[in-house]
Formats: C-alpha cells, structure tokens, sequence
C-alpha cells in the first residue's frame, strides 16, 4: 500500500494494492500487521456502515475525552472527507484536508484521534466505511458547524440533507474548550 501525508500531522491517505481483471477486482481493505507497520499504526474496535444521498453533508463530529480514530473509505459512490485539526495547541489548529474518496479510486483517509470529521456525499447515493478505534459513546459525541467560516471547508457542493444535531451545530469559537481535545491530553490518553 501507498502511503501519502497530508498537511496535517498524522492525517494520512491510504492507496491499497488493488488487483483487477476483466471479472472485477479484489484488495485488502484492512491487515492489521501491515496497518500496524504504517503511520495509522492503530487498533479498531468498531465498524460503521453509512449511505447518503446526493449533496449531503455529516459532520462536522468528533468525540471527548474518549476520542476516536478512523480509517475512512467508500465501497459505492464518491464523497468529500474532510479533517479538521480541532486542538487547540496544535500549530495547525483550525486548519482542514479534503480528499475525495470513491469506490473507484479505492483511497482510504485516516483520521487520527483529536481531529473532527465530515464528509459530503458526491454522487447519487454513497455508501462509506469505517473503522474507529474507540466504540462510541454518546455522552462524548460532540459536533462543530460544517460550514464554520473560521475554518472554511470548500464543500464540492451546496449542502443538503442536514441532520438537526448537524443544522444546529455551533461554530469552533463557541465550543467549551472543556469539550476539546488538546494534544497534551491526547498524550495522555495513550499513555493510560
């Protein structure tokens, strides 16, 4: 697999090996050794699956004190995944990476824990996998304004389809820096 940095720290594109003849193709979508030798170098315990129509956006989500890690890809369809680094004493606060991610360039997108993340679905329906390595837990789910004009993501599209939790969203500024995470106390959540 082909490793690719973003630029955000620890935000890495992924390009499986992907073999392919006139039947279809096949590739490994996960190997926990090879991932493990990787920069994304982390262990998963839950599996999502999501389907959204044309235009619309999901997120911007993240979870605190019990962040997650995502290993991101599309299996139908295209969409726009977008990392956001949301740590305050990060150099690259506030700063975003967009890549489109389709079942036809079979890229994957990790995102590492003290990131928020969103996507936009590009095409008629869009079905989008992921990995997280931490289960989700409710009373940690936060979210940040998908179209936050501090940070300012360049959606593809005009958005649709927004979830009331999504539409309600307040901007980065108006969060309780209670509920984000700092790359101190991330340090210190691997280390427990």
């Amino acid at each position: 697999m082909k490793i690719i940095e973003t630029a955000l720290p620890g935000v890495v594109i992924i390009e499986p090996r992907v073999f392919a003849d006139e039947r279809g193709q096949f590739m490994e979508s996960w190997q926990q050794q090879r991932y493990l030798e990787s920069p994304v170098a982390a262990t998963f315990v839950q599996a999502n699956l999501s389907r959204s129509k044309q235009g619309v956006v999901r997120g911007l989500h993240h979870q605190w004190p019990r962040p997650q890690g995502k290993l991101v890809q599309v299996v139908d369809g295209a969409v726009f995944d977008v990392a956001v680094d949301i740590r305050p004493d990060s150099p690259t606060f506030k700063q975003w990476v967009g890549v489109e991610l389709s079942a036809e360039n079979a890229r994957q997108l990790y995102i590492p824990p003290g990131f928020a993340h969103g996507f936009q679905a590009l095409t008629d329906m869009a079905a989008f996998n992921y990995l997280c390595t931490d289960i989700y837990w409710p009373q940690g789910d936060q979210v940040i304004a998908w179209n936050d004009a501090e940070i300012g993501v360049d959606w593809p599209l005009a958005a649709s389809g927004l979830s009331d939790k999504d539409a309600q969203a307040k901007p980065l500024a108006e969060i309780d820096p209670q509920h984000l995470p700092t790359v101190a106390a991330l340090q210190s959540v691997e280390l427990a």
